[in-house]
């Protein structure tokens, strides 16, 4: 039993079987280890073993076992695997993870790898990487069971039982026609409390709810969600079934999605992790930093439009790095909110506008707090109570600009067809630093014969 082993003691324990060659006592420990488990112990295990490690495990749970490593360490293992072996692992492995495996490699090794398959589920990967990246096509799999609607709920159930090591999912049964339409859906629920004479075509849903093959994989993810489905059937424009999509590649989509939406909102570009060499991670910074550097040029050149403004109250500069972080701060806020809710929500003009004016009401409760705080804090800290005024109103006016800067850009670049994402923080704070020094410097030349 190693259910209160650490890691550290799984992976001894490991060593020694390995070192021994004892094959049984191998089995045993992975027997009760979950596949990403087995791929953690892969990982941390010496150079010297893996190989043998490998060969120890059976073709089922090397496949599961690859589909839980990163793509370099997946080649790495069928690089270590024997061609035989290699082969009838690509076979069990889901055609969709396979397929975004070989997207990746040259086009010479990914040839090599498809020859060692079989012919069907060498022709099952090719089809799925013959959709576009980010659809519904690219991230199905075929591995369902289907049924007729004149079998019997006995006859479903000896089907069922017959693929289930098959089907990535026997949580539906999906019914088709002679021509392979989608005419209905059964649970497995409904299964188990039909009698077993019953007709499938008795007790099945007729208004299956499916996506198209061509659909974002975004659109898929938010259905699957909103209905709280396990798996959903992909068709193509004459309803024919062609494959499924799992919950397991949806949780896949949510977390890709939103890593890059937080290397767009970072201003980061591609994706940039620990491993990412510095020169590299430079280089897809630049870009952004570059252009924000000139637009912030901007903000100096207003500040040297204000410089009798500033020499004659001095006192203004004190307050200015504050206002200018505030209205970035809360044009930062807005913008993730608008970014998370557009993913998350079906966008229409009634939408937007209630969106809109509650960004606005929210950026007036917050400059209206912080603008009465500020005031008395220049007030009695500098004893001029136009001063409080001048820096209250000017935090009042910026926050509520700020507010709307970081929910409205990303929402016109969402009407243009943009990635709202692309209206990084960088970019919101840079605006709204221009837009608030514009504000605090207007006012306070106005007020300057009171504030001297």
């Amino acid at each position: 039993m190693i259910m209160n082993l650490t890691q550290e003691q799984i992976i001894e324990q490991m060593i020694n079987t390995l070192v021994k060659e004892n094959k049984q006592e191998f089995e045993e420990i992975v027997e009760e280890l979950q596949p990403y488990d087995i791929a953690q112990i892969y990982d941390d295990l010496p150079e010297e073993h893996k190989t043998r490690f490998l060969l120890f495990l059976n073709i089922d749970l090397l496949a599961d076992v690859i589909q839980e490593l990163d793509k370099d360490d997946q080649i790495e293992v069928l690089n270590k695997i024997g061609l035989e072996k290699k082969g009838k692992v690509l076979d069990e492995m889901d055609n969709d993870d396979l397929a975004s495996l070989l997207e990746d490699l040259a086009p010479e090794k990914m040839r090599a790898l498809l020859s060692g398959m079989k012919k069907e589920e060498s022709k099952a990967v090719q089809d799925i990487m013959n959709y576009p990246p980010e659809t519904a096509g690219r991230i199905m799999t075929n591995r369902f069971v289907w049924i007729r609607n004149y079998f019997t709920v006995r006859e479903a159930v000896d089907k069922l039982k017959t693929f289930a090591e098959y089907a990535e999912t026997i949580n539906y049964l999906y019914v088709i026609d002679q021509k392979r339409k989608l005419v209905g859906v059964v649970s497995y629920r409904d299964l188990l409390i039909a009698e077993p004479g019953e007709l499938i075509r008795d007790i099945m849903f007729e208004r299956v709810i499916s996506v198209t093959v061509s659909m974002d994989q975004e659109e898929v993810a938010t259905i699957i969600e909103r209905y709280d489905f396990l798996a959903i059937p992909v068709v193509d424009e004459e309803n024919t079934l062609l494959g499924i999509v799992t919950v397991d590649d949806i949780i896949d989509v949510f977390i890709k999605e939103a890593n890059e939406d937080i290397e767009k909102l970072s201003a980061s570009g591609k994706a940039i992790d620990f491993d990412t060499k510095a020169i590299v991670a430079a280089s897809r910074r630049l870009p952004w930093l570059i252009l924000l550097l000139f637009i912030g040029i901007v903000s100096g050149k207003i500040i040297s439009g204000y410089e009798d403004t500033i020499e004659k109250v001095v006192a203004l500069s004190f307050f200015m790095p504050m206002i200018t972080g505030m209205t970035g701060n809360t044009g930062t806020q807005s913008l993730a909110v608008v970014v998370r809710g557009l993913v998350s929500k079906d966008i229409d003009k009634k939408v937007i506008t209630k969106l809109i004016f509650r960004e606005l009401l929210v950026g007036i409760i917050i400059g209206v707090i912080c603008g009465i705080l500020i005031t008395l804090i220049a007030f009695f800290w500098q004893g001029n109570p136009f001063l409080g005024v001048v820096v209250g109103s000017s935090l009042l006016l910026a926050l509520i600009i700020g507010t709307l800067a970081g929910t409205v850009i990303p929402l016109i670049l969402y009407r243009l067809n943009i990635d709202p994402a692309v209206a990084s923080g960088p970019l919101i704070t840079t605006l709204n630093d221009i837009f608030s020094l514009i504000t605090y410097f207007g006012i306070a030349s106005t007020f300057i014969k009171h504030l001297m």
